[in-house]
């Protein structure tokens, strides 16, 4: 029977914590905090960083949660630990999201492995892809990355349907960009050049101007009222890529932590295949847009995340807080 000595039980709780903080957040606000008790490990939700005008419910902020918790479950499992894991296990402490535990030592498998190694790699893209295509089996492989979490992804196929997502993406980005509190609450993320903090969209990882894309997605204006950000060829376009639909059957704050965990999960399969993700929120912080989606290309379940994936040969540097910011 495999057994494992105490230190390689703490080298596995350390590996836990340094998978978490690579999540992926709006924003890159890395809202979450994490403290360790003998041999569990607590993930927190750090309100202080929720989005009070673009994510009043806290929705983006438990995805984000969600996605960190993937990485700590996975990490013990390519340590050679089962995480125990419990999920919002306190009604009296809200912001706990969950505890995971170290377990029984197991033997992790070639795909866990695989997922583990990407977690430093994985890059949000915030412009066009290349024009090379998304194998389509790696996407039918992401759409099983979601349901092992119990979440569909569903790639939006139909030309129309693509643009109707780019069509509500333009409008509530316009509409946004008229509200000086959404566009405050933006450029407070957006970091300028030589910025030493470790949170935020630094201004290497955004275009100032991004090339349009057919149909365009609006990207979010980072560059506000400023001239950060990096250059962009506008002489060509550039790919859309592949677009997909998140979402849910509920719409609980189990729901929306489950859609983290499987939209990581989702991340790392596409990232060992060379394939990053670009993301579109901005529908989805408007009721009544999010609502149409629901209706009208969801077949009534509840849409979590907007994204696109493709091919880019960017390989900009991504900041993180250091642990010693995130653990007590």
């Amino acid at each position: 029977m495999t057994t494992r000595t105490p230190e390689q039980r703490e080298d596995a709780i350390r590996a836990a914590l340094e998978a978490g903080r690579w999540a992926p957040s709006v924003h890159n606000t890395q809202p979450w905090s994490f403290s360790v008790s003998g041999e569990v490990v607590s993930l927190r939700a750090d309100v202080d960083r929720k989005l009070r005008v673009e994510d009043s419910s806290g929705r983006e902020l438990l995805i984000g949660c969600g996605a960190a918790l993937f990485n700590i479950r996975t990490a013990l499992r390519c340590a050679g630990f089962e995480p125990i894991t419990r999920v919002l296990p306190d009604p009296d402490r809200p912001s706990l999201v969950a505890t995971v535990g170290v377990g029984a030592p197991m033997e992790p498998d070639e795909h866990t492995r695989l997922l583990g190694g990407e977690f430093e790699r994985r890059r949000t893209h915030r412009a066009g892809f290349t024009d090379l295509p998304v194998p389509e089996r790696l996407v039918e492989a992401l759409v099983g990355e979601a349901r092992s979490e119990g979440v569909r992804v569903t790639p939006v196929v139909a030309p129309g349907a693509v643009e109707v997502v780019a069509a509500l993406t333009r409008a509530a980005q316009e509409v946004q960009a008229q509200d000086r509190r959404f566009s405050l609450e933006v450029i407070r993320w957006a970091r300028p050049p030589g910025s030493g903090r470790g949170d935020g969209v630094p201004a290497g990882g955004y275009p100032r101007e991004a090339a349009p894309t057919e149909p365009r997605f609006a990207q979010r204006d980072y560059a506000w009222r400023h001239e950060w950000g990096s250059e962009a060829d506008q002489s060509k376009s550039a790919s859309t890529g592949v677009v997909a639909l998140l979402t849910t059957s509920g719409d609980s704050r189990e729901d929306w932590i489950a859609a983290g965990q499987a939209l990581q999960r989702v991340l790392l399969r596409a990232s060992a295949h060379g394939v990053s993700a670009a993301f579109h929120t901005q529908a989805l912080e408007m009721f009544h847009l999010r609502e149409f989606l629901r209706a009208e290309l969801c077949s009534g379940e509840f849409p979590q995340m907007i994204a696109r994936f493709g091919i880019t040969f960017d390989d900009k540097d991504a900041v993180r807080r250091p642990l010693s910011e995130l653990v007590d």
